[in-house]
């Protein structure tokens, strides 16, 4: 398994990582297990989750219990920020939730500190400097090693930028964002600023939703599918006739390499210089060989321009 540093950093996270969101939810404690044994034996370091995963709270707890002894073998990363009850008080980036935030983090988790702790969404009802403050204890009070951020606009991360600059402490090493070969919106500003602050890329959604698995044809979608019964997906927008349409010559393309729809949907991620890590989720333990091995195809500048003419980038 090829190593990456995130960022400018010097947290090293593996090609491929593993995205926990189906633990506590889809996966009970010994499916959770399962995937979890397979992602660390496969080389798999870097496992994404957060705090409101699984129902809020299942995703940690199942994981922490997974983890066990292998804890250290493997860069932790959590997020938090989302509301955590009906009520909307446990959310945001107040100093104040975020001590109480890592608190439970930590506790469901089973360790003594995040790898990296993720900022879930902007608050726009906190300034950034308390944020970054709160987080900067953090790490020197050595609960966390390393600060990123997600779904943040491009002009927000370059703020958190100089503001860190400003105050001296911690900086965001990474982002999260959707970004895949059917989805290419956030290279109009965040990819660039990205390039330009030097911090690594952890796009999720990279099958956008599954479409890219191959799965999913125009006129046979199948039935208990992610893009099919799940609305909070198949609102997404993937599911068009432009799609598909690129799809087909994507998969087109893909047979006329010997290789898949999945290695050019991990491929031409990979093959992005912002890109650190990218996380997939998986509910069987052969799923986990699949998406590493589709992370081998080292795309060629003739690969890349012939995908940019299918899907317009």
């Amino acid at each position: 398994m090829e190593l990456r540093n995130l960022g400018s950093s010097g947290l090293r996270v593996s090609l491929v990582g593993l995205g926990c969101n189906n633990f506590g939810m889809k996966l009970d404690a010994a499916g959770t297990a399962a995937v979890v044994n397979a992602a660390i034996d496969a080389g798999i370091t870097l496992f994404d989750t957060a705090d409101m995963y699984g129902g809020r709270g299942g995703s940690e707890e199942h994981l922490g219990a997974a983890l066990g002894a292998r804890r250290k073998d493997i860069v932790l990363a959590t997020k938090f920020g989302w509301e955590m009850d009906d009520a909307g008080k446990l959310r945001g980036a107040s100093r104040g939730y975020i001590v109480q935030a890592v608190e439970a983090s930590l506790r469901r988790l089973k360790t003594d500190w995040i790898d990296l702790y993720q900022l879930h969404k902007p608050d726009p009802f906190t300034p950034i400097d308390e944020t970054l403050r709160a987080l900067d204890d953090l790490i020197r009070a050595g609960k966390v090693r390393y600060v990123g951020s997600s779904n943040f606009a491009a002009w927000r991360s370059a703020e958190a930028e100089f503001v860190a600059r400003e105050l001296g402490v911690a900086r965001f090493v990474s982002c999260q964002e959707e970004w895949n070969v059917l989805n290419r919106a956030i290279e109009r500003d965040v990819v660039p600023m990205m390039r330009e602050y030097k911090l690594g890329m952890l796009p999720f959604f990279p099958l956008a939703s599954g479409l890219l698995t191959g799965k999913y044809k125009r006129d046979a979608m199948p039935k208990g599918a992610r893009l099919t019964d799940n609305p909070k997906f198949a609102n997404r927008g993937y599911v068009n006739d432009d799609n598909f349409a690129k799809v087909e010559k994507l998969e087109a393309y893909a047979k006329s390499q010997d290789r898949s729809l999945l290695e050019l949907a991990f491929g031409w991620l990979a093959s992005q210089s912002v890109t650190a890590s990218v996380i997939a989720g998986a509910t069987k333990p052969e799923q986990i060989a699949s998406n590493v091995e589709a992370a081998g195809w080292a795309m060629t500048a003739a690969d890349l321009a012939a995908i940019d003419g299918i899907v317009g980038g």
